[in-house]
Order: C-alpha cells, then structure tokens, then sequence
C-alpha cells in the first residue's frame, strides 16, 4: 500500500513514498539553508516561494527512485501543520490536486506525529507504549505514546523551546545560521566545566521545560568568554546543562508512565552529545532507547509518509478537503476507529 507524501513546513521541500510491506521506497529533499542564511532566519515568504519551484521535479524524482506511478499509489500524505501557513499551503494543494485527480485518499499529517514515529522508519524500532522526547524547531514535548494516535503531554517548554535555546546562543556567539549545529561543532572543543550553567526546572517537581533563562545565564557569561578556547569552552557548557536538563527529564518521564522505551526525535534529537548523555540514562536504567538516523530527524517527508501509512492502514477514513493549520496541539489528534497491529516493513 504506497503511500505518497509531501513535506512543506518550513524550510525543507521534501518528497517521500513509503509502502508498509517494503518499507521507505524513496525519498528527496531540498533545504533552504543557503536561501535564508543571509537574513539569519527563515522568511517566510521566500520558504513558499521556493517550495513551489521544488516540488514538481522533487515529485518526479521521487516517484522515478521508488519506481511506482500515480496509477500504484493507495493515498497521498502531506503535513497539515503546525508551520508557515504559506509553506504548508504549497504542499497541501498539489497533494491535493494529486489525490483529486487520481481519486485518492487525502491524508493530512500532524508534523510532530511525523516526528513521533520516525523511529519506525529504522530496523530497530519501539514497541507500544512508550516515551517519546520531541525536540522539533519551536517544539520541546514529552509524550505517553500508547498508540497511532494515542498521545497524552506530559510535559512542554513555557517559554523557548530547546532548538531555539541552541539558535538563539549559537547568535549570542556570532555563528552562522542555522546556529544549532555550528554550536554544536564549537562545543566539541570546549572543555567541560569551565562554564557552568543552571539546569533549569530541575529542582522542582514536574516535566515543563524552560530554556529563556539558560539563555540570559549566557549573555550574561559572555563578556568572559574572550578568545577562540573559552568561546568552545561556553558552548560546551550550555550544551552540558542543555543535555542533562533533557536526560533528568526524560528519567523522570519514565518513572512517570513506567514505560521501558524512549524515543527522541527532531532536529535537537540527532546531538551527539544529547545521544551520548541518554545512551549512558538507558544503560544505567535498562529502558530501551531509539533514535531516527540523523537524516530522518531533521524534517523530511520520509517520517510523514511513515505516519500517512500508518493513519491509512488503520483504516481511518481519509478526508477530501484540504485542511492546514498553522497551529495545531498534538493532544488534539484522533485515535482511529480501529486498532489493528501495523506491520511495519
């Protein structure tokens, strides 16, 4: 049952064709990094502008690599939100113009379910139920995963979420954009507790997480972190504070639900240091722990079509009206009708 999908959120175009007997048959994407690079950010006009020029010839390469036509698909998948309106728009129409003119089911996607079971693209996969840390762009979410569908938040970000936390440091330290990973790298040669930074929310009980202190601890740190070596030696403490607040977390999240399996996933999931800390967590704990390969965590149209698949071999029934959002609460999805055993490839 192949499933096409596209992704449009942001700044990715992304194209993808999963088939739950063979699994992720292609998939293609084109970032926008160098288009918003020289603004320091995502504009939102020039993300829809470029998604529109990228999507055909991503189609038909996709549809090429995966070696099916329109005539052998059984639905078409899109991310519905939450994003640019603009941006999800662009995907939202051809994927329906597609399923419309194929008489297809049109399947929306939340982006963050896309996200959520992402690790089902990999051989190593969870079983439900389980944990699941989303650390997405403006998202940092911990979730009860009983099911496709089944969601219940047990704790969010009050302020900024953890990837804007690394963007907006990665600023404050003059890297290029996107500042997240250009951070990360500097951190590699910082040494460990030169700089130490609170873990913020964790001396109290609960599993909200905020970050806009963190962020004031470092500007407020940067008049002493002067020359190449201390400026590493800063970012490696934030990003020790930044992993360990997330690690307590998701112990706590554990104990909470009393499952024996996390998942992380999103862009701030494919940290090595962030692996590192939570690998140590698992082994020490004895939970399992999954991760989406790095490619897959980052947003793509390979985790949306995974969920698209899913939400159709439920036998959920797929609308035909275009539906998008900018803002959309992952407590608002519907389980489906039925709840049979997916057979992931």
């Amino acid at each position: 049952m192949p499933v096409l999908a596209l992704e449009t959120s942001c700044d990715e175009t992304a194209v993808a064709v999963y088939d739950g007997a063979r699994g992720l048959l292609a998939h293609r994407l084109h970032s926008q990094v160098d288009l918003h690079a020289r603004y320091g950010g995502v504009v939102p006009e020039l993300a829809s502008r470029d998604h529109i020029t990228r999507v055909a010839p991503l189609l038909r390469e996709t549809l090429a690599a995966a070696g099916v036509g329109y005539s052998d698909l059984r639905g078409v998948a899109y991310t519905a939100g939450p994003g640019l309106i603009g941006a999800l728009m662009v995907g939202a129409s051809v994927a329906a113009g597609i399923a419309l003119a194929r008489g297809l089911p049109l399947i929306p996607v939340h982006h963050m379910e896309g996200h959520l079971l992402a690790p089902m693209l990999e051989s190593k996969r969870p079983e439900f139920p389980f944990t699941a840390l989303l650390v997405s762009g403006g998202h940092t979410l911990l979730v009860s995963v009983e099911g496709v569908g089944r969601y219940t938040l047990l704790g969010e970000s009050l302020d900024d979420a953890v990837g804007e936390a690394f963007d907006k440091t990665a600023k404050l330290l003059g890297l290029p954009y996107p500042g997240g990973p250009h951070l990360a790298r500097l951190a590699e040669n910082g040494r460990p507790g030169e700089f130490r930074f609170p873990r913020p929310m964790t001396d109290r009980p609960g599993l909200d997480f905020s970050f806009s202190g963190l962020k004031t601890a470092v500007l407020t740190a940067m008049p002493r972190a002067v020359g190449d070596q201390a400026r590493a030696d800063l970012a490696r403490g934030f990003e020790d504070a930044v992993t360990e607040t997330l690690a307590i977390k998701c112990a706590r999240a554990l104990d909470v639900t009393g499952h024996r399996g996390l998942i992380v996933a999103g862009g701030v999931g494919a940290n090595l240091r962030l692996r590192a800390r939570l690998k140590a967590l698992s082994e020490q704990r004895g939970f399992g722990l999954y991760f989406p390969r790095p490619e897959f965590c980052t947003d793509n149209a390979a985790m949306i079509a995974c969920a698209g698949w899913a939400r159709r071999a439920e036998g959920r029934r797929a609308t035909q009206a275009l539906f998008t959002t900018p803002r959309w609460p992952l407590a608002e999805l519907q389980p489906p009708g039925t709840t049979p055993k997916l057979d992931w490839a």
